[in-house]
């Protein structure tokens, strides 16, 4: 279990890398990016089935789980989109940066899993030191006429924790399966980017190269580490470290000089770190679950 978490966070890890890579990005409306990094994203799939063939599987995949996949993916990123679009984007990011809670606590309805106070106090200091990245110290003014948008923003976090935790409970469904996830979302994006934007492409070779990376990491890579650690790793440590990637995406922009710090982020990473730290504290420290006091005697 605690290799499958390690991928897991490789995720979070590679997620951290999305707000350089898409600034880095250039101009490029934010569905056909999203269309031309999930077919980058498919094509990683691809590449694993290539070189490792055993991982592909060859089982009858439920329909639910195609829906569950598609609508995950998609919809997450469909509703994001729409809500920076109908609301401030400081609000709806925190709104739909709720997700990781939802994972932690909604674990608890998981077969065999079982909720402790201390997974929910570390996702609940991740939730506050994400709110500080995000609102950089300041207070949040939810105004009615961005009730939409903050909708919008909510359905985006119930999606990806639904998605995140529906994942776990089909753990016997190959990660390979992401592959047509991308694939099917990529098009989708498509669609959306031909009915809602204008077409504007990377202008250079150091777009393009961003939006290879993006497609090869964040938006690739990042989703099938992501769906091995939530099927065969510790999910309630996943969804409180997930928090760590606002606080990871700042301190790279930082070095990358697209940022400056302040005692503000130091806050924030001290809060996010002592979540994460506090969740995971069965697994890094050896504590003892009844269950295993149980198999010892």
């Amino acid at each position: 279990m605690a290799r499958a978490t390690l991928v897991g966070f490789s995720a979070i890890i590679m997620w951290s890398m999305l707000a350089l890579l898409t600034a880095a990005s250039g101009s490029v409306p934010p569905f056909l990016l999203t269309a031309i990094t999930f077919a980058i994203g498919a094509l990683v799939g691809l590449a694993i089935r290539l070189v490792a063939p055993a991982q592909a599987g060859g089982a009858r995949i439920p329909a639910h789980v195609w829906i569950t996949g598609i609508v995950g993916l998609f919809g997450y990123h469909f509703f994001y989109f729409t809500a920076l679009r109908n609301a401030p984007a400081v609000d709806a990011s925190l709104i739909a940066y709720l997700w990781p809670l939802l994972i932690v606590v909604g674990s608890a309805l998981m077969p065999g899993e079982r909720l402790r106070w201390h997974h929910v106090a570390g996702a609940m200091l991740g939730l506050a030191g994400t709110g500080l990245i995000i609102t950089q110290g300041g207070g949040l003014s939810l105004e009615g006429r961005y009730a939409f948008g903050y909708a919008m923003a909510a359905l985006c976090a119930l999606l990806w924790s639904a998605y995140s935790l529906l994942s776990r409970r089909n753990a016997a469904v190959p990660t390979s399966i992401v592959t047509w996830f991308c694939a099917a979302t990529a098009l989708l994006s498509l669609a959306c980017h031909f009915a809602l934007e204008q077409t504007v492409l990377p202008a250079d070779g150091r777009e393009w190269l961003a939006v290879v990376a993006l497609g090869l990491m964040p938006v690739g890579a990042a989703f099938y580490a992501w769906d091995h650690g939530v099927k065969h790793g510790n999910i309630q440590v996943l969804g409180a470290a997930s928090y760590a990637a606002p606080l990871l995406s700042t301190l790279v922009l930082i070095a990358a000089g697209a940022a400056e710090p302040t005692p503000t982020i130091l806050g924030a990473c001290l809060l996010i770190t002592a979540g994460a730290v506090l969740a995971a504290k069965s697994m890094l420290f050896g504590t003892r679950t009844p269950h295993a006091e149980r198999a010892r005697t």
